[in-house]
């Protein structure tokens, strides 16, 4: 019952800005971690950024400086936003958040559907 919705993908020329958001809906007793993921045509899915409940932040080494992991608590919601994008950047992103439900025991691993960005050249 709990799952996660993407939004903000799109087509953004090199250099451009875009801005994604994941928000978690259902029975949530309480989120842990959330992240970004992506993954390339032909490439496995690798990690972009992740963001603790506390607010720490960790960002893979291609998008430091370029990329920003936030999240409002009140709203169960994630955002990254991403500037001076490259071609290289192109891929399917993914939100992935850890998530415990009023029917759970524990946490589970949740990931969005996933939404396209495309940097062009």
């Amino acid at each position: 019952q709990v799952q996660l919705v993407e939004s903000g993908g799109g087509l953004v020329q090199a250099g451009g800005s875009l801005r994604l958001s994941c928000a978690a809906s259902g029975s949530i007793f309480g989120i842990s971690a959330m992240g970004w993921y992506r993954q390339a045509p032909g490439k496995q899915r690798e990690l972009v950024a992740t963001i603790t409940s506390g607010g720490s932040t960790n960002y893979a080494g291609s998008v430091k400086g370029r990329f920003t992991i936030s999240r409002d608590n009140a709203k169960n919601t994630v955002y990254l936003q991403m500037n001076s994008l490259k071609s290289e950047d192109t891929a399917v992103y993914f939100c992935n958040a850890n998530i415990r439900s009023y029917g759970d025991l524990g946490y589970s691993t949740y990931w969005g559907q996933g939404t396209q960005v495309t940097v062009s050249s």
